[in-house]
């Protein structure tokens, strides 16, 4: 095996000078071989971006750390896509573009330094003339690994492949603080093939999120394939999100066997009237939640981002339907366990022209909190806050809950507002500090439902 010690181009170990041009040679070395790896021994590296290039694994000892500059001169301007559109930004702290065989392994760190970059966010974000720097991305790459390195402190998103195939992610732990700014943990976007195992995310926004551009994406490029399971996420304002970024669709997804804890929202799939794009084909099982606002959630009237206070986002009437309409259909909960949730049990909400389809929840135990804090399931212009409700469905059709408990809920267990097909199958309602109804469906007018800005 080829091994390039970055030592031996010039890199400084615990000095604070820059190892940017040492790693950049003996990247350039092993390439010039026809690959190998970069190693990066103990101590601690001061580095601008890392440009990787093909068959190279960057591989960090135990004990290893690379620390990235705050400073964006440090960082050269790539064009890349930031929340779905693409656009000229700071190269990620470690970055590739058009690659195979790329790979970031060892048990070393890679730590981010995102105070800096968020202050900046916050307080002057004038000065920042482009996105701030991913953690790691790589655009339009194929077999791409991530494995055992600890991620810490992230400027932005943590991990963002785009436009990959056939990537994998394994036994890695990710760590922004609980209020840093937009720094999510996995976002794969426009990908296929995708394995994400093992990992530990504590962030603080989506742990992993699911994206496939936006309206303004030209290049419509599905998001597919994709396997998540044996993690455990906490905080962050969602744990596993589907959107709202979908508009070259979201399909063949599983989740298993993993853990939620104080995540705001537990699966969370987010779009509105103009992103068009489709999410079907969803599997979720094996799932345990603790202390979130609402554990499942589908919202077709979610109003982030541009345009998304406008009339045409909000309006309950119905639209004719074409490709800016999104579309929800075939997903599938089955053996999850929420303790402690806040605001309701479930809240799916589809659009009045295109309902939420085809959704079954099978063998889930919810339980709310027993003084839970009031708060919105998700985020859609008219919502109130909701306090232990049971599920809220608005505009749904052939759903079917089968052998559901919900514990401490208040009012009913089931809200159905214009729902078709609704089946309520060996479902149960208990403890609840006064009698509630099991099932309420209820038909709502466009103008019942409408909310003005």
């Amino acid at each position: 095996m080829n091994m390039y010690n970055i030592l031996d181009y010039g890199a400084i170990r615990n000095s604070g000078t820059l190892a940017t041009e040492a790693i950049a040679s003996a990247i350039e070395a092993a390439s010039n071989a026809g690959g190998g790896t970069v190693h990066i021994p103990a101590g601690t590296f001061l580095t601008g971006a890392i440009i990787m290039k093909s068959n190279i694994e960057l591989n960090l000892s135990p004990g290893a750390t690379l620390s990235f500059s705050t400073n964006p001169e440090d960082y050269p301007v790539v064009v890349s896509r930031w929340e779905g559109v693409k656009q000229e930004v700071y190269a990620s702290c470690v970055y590739g573009e058009n690659l195979h065989n790329v790979s970031i392994t060892g048990s070393g760190t890679l730590e981010g330094n995102g105070q800096a970059w968020w202050d900046l966010f916050r307080n002057n974000r004038q000065n920042l003339q482009y996105p701030r720097p991913k953690l790691i991305s790589f655009d339009r790459c194929q077999r791409v690994t991530i494995k055992d390195v600890t991620l810490k402190n992230s400027p932005s998103w943590t991990v963002n492949p785009i436009a990959c195939y056939d990537v994998t992610i394994d036994n890695v732990s990710i760590l922004n603080p609980a209020d840093s700014p937009n720094t999510d943990g996995i976002d794969p976007e426009s990908c296929s093939n995708v394995r994400i195992s093992n990992c530990n995310i504590d962030v603080g926004d989506d742990c992993i999120a699911i994206k496939a551009g936006t309206e303004d994406t030209k290049d419509r490029i599905p998001c597919e394939n994709i396997t998540i399971t044996n993690c455990t996420m906490v905080h962050g304002h969602g744990a596993v999100v589907l959107g709202s970024e979908m508009s070259g669709d979201i399909r063949n997804v599983t989740i298993s066997n993993c853990i939620f804890k104080q995540t705001d929202r537990g699966i969370r799939m987010k779009s509105r009237r103009g992103r068009g794009g489709v999410v079907e084909d969803i599997r979720i099982s094996n799932i345990v939640m603790e202390d979130v606002i609402c554990p499942f959630t589908m919202n077709l009237y979610y109003f982030c981002g541009p345009r998304g206070k406008e009339k045409y986002v909000w309006d309950k009437n119905p639209y004719p339907i074409t490709e800016e309409t999104p579309c929800f259909r075939r997903i599938h909960f089955a053996n999850i366990t929420a303790r402690n949730v806040h605001a309701s049990a479930g809240f799916i909400y589809g659009l009045a022209e295109q309902y939420v389809s085809e959704v079954t929840f099978t063998n889930i135990d919810i339980s709310m909190a027993p003084n839970g804090t009031p708060g919105q399931p998700d985020m859609m212009t008219g919502l109130k806050d909701m306090n232990n409700r049971g599920f809220y469905l608005g505009n749904v059709r052939d759903v079917q809950f089968h052998q559901v408990t919900i514990e401490n809920h208040e009012g009913p267990a089931f809200y159905i507002e214009n729902g078709e097909a609704v089946e309520i199958l060996n479902c149960h309602s208990r403890n609840t500090s006064k009698p509630e109804k099991l099932v309420e469906q209820v038909t709502v007018s466009p103008s019942e439902q409408n909310v003005p800005e």
